[in-house]
């Protein structure tokens, strides 16, 4: 018998070629049961039921006629419609009969795998595989079942039938015909894998591309406690982890609340049931970072076999404690996108913020909200509307697509919700936590996602615009044009603009919004005598084996993910510029923080660092740059003291760090220092012998020059970086850095707002400008013309 004729192939007996006779999720289990597992990459075993085995199936029981006549013309933006002839279909197909010849084959199968596993009647997976799936151009991600923890004959021919049944769900049929596929020339086999244990462990999702951005050297990791299924449909709000490829390491890690997984049950009926996790288990890592490590690299190693960029799905068996994939497609949305072009979506204005949660798909959108709980509910769902939703799974897909954009209360950058709005180019903010209880139907608002790693919903309909920039036609300015970036997840994104590096990356805004504790209350915890501030401290470190570690590791995985998105290039991090009024509003900060009459010229900077008050929190930071250097090995990350008042200072701090293993000149390292008192430029001679380089920080040196509170709106009319005196000390300041033969660049806030700063810094011949990355453009365009 011929290989196109035969019902059963055991994955050692498909590749990648064989999509036309098992689907894609086969002929890629094949491609790696084949070639990846003399790799050392663990494949669970199975078998397919063949597209020939399916098309049989039909013409035995004669509906092949009747499913083409129900199909023919269907109408698949009329829900109603759609849903029905999908249920007339379905119903044709559980009520049909297995020919006795593949009743038997299926039965065979089933009894030398379960041999293989040593067991009578071996718990497997039962998936569908279409013959247009898993392409490189369309995913078709859960647009037909999965049966999971099936055991015995009887059971798995009823979830094979019912997996044939699910090419004709009303997602699946909606699916088709809006990517030009034909409902007769798809035809559908049937997976039927090895379960691994994983309800006893862990399980996920790997993406060999940041989905984002399309950043090609992340490794993005999702993981949840439990079989995989719930963050796939967005029940969890999962673990991330980024690993970079250039330097084998993980750069960032972020717990997820994980609330519930999906286990076994013993009931055959249901053999999977949601069961609660234990608090101590929500609040731990689901992965060990040697585990974390040991996925990216056979990720890469997937990826490099197939040469693109790959989705791919892992569990952890429970009981060997070792690593499986169960399923790797090609990812099909960013790898498509082009590269060379740079879009930007900007609100022309804001509003009120009702809900925030992860942004998805960097765009923007408005509408009125429609809240829908249930697929009853999707008939009456109308083209444009927000969809507001506790989650999505496949059967929403006939409603997504008409959606201006998509909000739910659970899930993470790799749920269902999330990949189809991708593939949809449809802005999602998912895992909000309370979006149905929040937005009401009929509540006008907009959705954007185009502010980094955080998605808003707005009150009321805002104006916005897009921008496209063709990367390939920018000019570069001779000078050299930096970025200054505070968020971390935004880092991937806008590595893309053209750049020479990060002239700013601020801790303040990773240590706000990552760790949220005073780094004093982690170190002296026993000194926050608050009840609710000291179960919040205990709550947000319960993943850690101590707290200093925490601050060490969160600090520096944000840090890291700025300094792998640039790498080799230069990435200079501040040192935390916090005033004591910022300090206090952090957890526990009212326990350590001074109360300052005019913070601006307080307690800040370079002073803290050797003060007796906070010196063991900024050797944290120094642990922290350590880590991300050497660990990491990210060695483009610099670092730069700010507010240094005087000489002295300079020797303090720069004496700790080396106590600290910092030291100037080793494994590259260099530190620069702000400039931003009168004090630095008169004496910067002085500073040059204990500096690699400056940065001009005109925001303080605008305030210190002419005396202005930069907070009073009352004198707001008179701060102006343009004044004159700000203009010569910044003069002065690059022709002395410049006598001593050191860098002088400039990170303030002037070139960015005006661009004819920009224009002054490039004729006084400053080695560097940086900027925030929505001015780039415009700031390179500019000083282009006026070369």
């Amino acid at each position: 018998m011929k290989r196109s004729e035969k019902s059963i192939l055991w994955f050692d007996e498909v590749s990648k070629k064989d999509v036309l006779l098992v689907g894609g999720k086969n002929a890629s289990l094949g491609e790696m049961y084949q070639n990846l597992t003399k790799k050392g990459i663990r494949v669970p075993n199975g078998f397919a039921v063949t597209a020939s085995a399916y098309r049989h199936f039909l013409s035995f029981n004669k509906i092949d006629v009747d499913i083409f006549r129900i199909m023919k013309n269907v109408n698949t933006n009329n829900i109603i419609e759609l849903a029905s002839k999908a249920e007339k279909v379905r119903n044709m197909i559980l009520a049909s009969k297995f020919p006795p010849e593949i009743r038997e084959e299926i039965i065979e199968a089933y009894q030398k795998l379960s041999l293989e596993y040593k067991t009578k009647a071996t718990d497997v997976a039962v998936r569908s595989s279409a013959t247009a799936e898993d392409l490189p151009s369309a995913s078709f991600a859960g647009q037909q079942d999965t049966y999971l923890n099936i055991k015995g004959q009887e059971i798995l021919l009823d979830a094979v039938r019912r997996c044939i049944a699910s090419l004709f769900t009303d997602r699946a049929i909606s699916y088709r015909q809006d990517w030009g596929f034909s409902h007769f020339d798809v035809a559908l086999s049937v997976t039927v894998q090895k379960m691994i244990r994983s309800d006893k462990a862990s399980s996920g999702v790997m993406f060999t591309i940041d989905t984002e951005s399309g950043f090609q050297d992340a490794v993005i990791i999702n993981g949840s406690w439990g079989l995989g299924e719930f963050i796939v449909k967005g029940r969890v709000n999962p673990d991330e982890y980024v690993y970079y490829k250039k330097t084998n390491t993980i750069v960032s890690k972020q717990i997820g609340s994980k609330r519930e997984k999906l286990v076994y049950s013993n009931n055959p009926r249901f053999p999977t049931k949601n069961e609660l996790v234990a608090v101590k288990q929500q609040r731990s890592f689901c992965l060990s970072n040697k585990e974390i490590n040991n996925l990216a690299e056979i990720g890469i190693k997937i990826e490099q076999h197939y040469k693109r960029p790959m989705d791919i799905e892992w569990a952890k068996d429970g009981i060997d404690g070792k690593m499986y994939i169960v399923q790797a497609r090609p990812e099909t949305v960013v790898a498509k996108k082009e590269m060379s072009e740079y879009q930007e979506y900007k609100l022309s204005r804001v509003s009120k913020i009702i809900l925030e949660g992860q942004s998805i798909g960097g765009k923007i959108g408005s509408g009125e909200t429609q809240l829908v709980r249930s697929v009853k509910e999707m008939s009456k769902f109308k083209t444009g509307n927000v969809l507001v939703t506790r989650m999505t799974d496949p059967d929403w897909e006939p409603i997504m697509k008409k959606a201006s954009a998509i909000v739910t209360d659970s899930g993470g950058r790799t749920c269902h919700a999330a990949i189809v709005s991708r593939e949809l180019g449809i802005p999602c903010v998912v895992g909000t936590k309370d979006s149905t209880k929040i937005l009401k139907s009929k509540q006008k608002v907009t959705v954007s996602c185009a502010t980094g790693e955080k998605g808003f919903v707005y009150e009321g309909i805002l104006p916005f615009k897009l921008i496209k920039h063709d990367l390939k036609k920018i000019k570069r300015p001779k000078i050299k044009m930096m970025l200054n970036i505070g968020n971390p997840e935004n880092a991937f994104a806008v590595s893309r603009l053209p750049n020479d590096g990060v002239g700013l990356a601020r801790e303040e805004f990773i240590i706000t919004n990552y760790i949220k504790i005073h780094p004093l209350a982690l170190i002296y915890f026993d000194k926050v005598k608050d009840k609710k501030q000291r179960k919040l401290i205990n709550e947000l470190t319960a993943g850690y084996s101590n707290k200093k570690t925490f601050y060490v590791e969160q600090l520096a995985h944000g840090i890291g993910r700025i300094g792998a998105a640039f790498f080799p290039k230069d990435v200079i991090v501040r040192f935390s510029d916090f005033k004591s009024n910022e300090y206090r509003n952090l957890i526990g900060g009212s326990w350590f923080e001074p109360k300052e009459d005019n913070p601006m010229i307080g307690f800040r900077g370079a002073c803290r660092y050797y003060s007796k008050e906070f010196i063991q929190a900024f050797k944290l930071e120094c642990k922290a740059i350590k880590l991300v250097r050497e660990k990491m090995g990210l060695t483009n990350v610099k670092v730069m003291i700010p507010f240094c008042r005087t000489i002295d200072e300079a020797k303090k701090v720069i004496a700790i760090m080396r106590q600290e293993g910092l030291v100037k000149g080793q494994k590259g390292l260099e530190i620069y220092m702000m400039v931003e008192i009168p004090s630095n430029v008169i004496l910067l001679e002085d500073f040059a012998k204990y500096f690699d380089g400056f940065s001009i920080g005109s925001n303080d040196l605008t305030q210190l020059a002419l005396g202005v509170d930069r907070d009073s709106a009352l004198v707001a009319n008179v701060y102006d970086e343009r004044n004159k005196a700000v203009k010569n000390l910044i003069s002065k300041t690059i022709k002395l850095a410049k006598l001593n033969h050191k860098k002088v660049g400039i990170c303030g806030q002037a070139p960015s707002d005006f661009p004819e700063f920009a224009k002054f810094l490039a004729d006084e011949k400053i080695d560097s400008i940086s900027v925030t990355p929505d001015v780039m453009i415009k700031t390179m365009l500019y000083l282009a013309k006026k070369k």
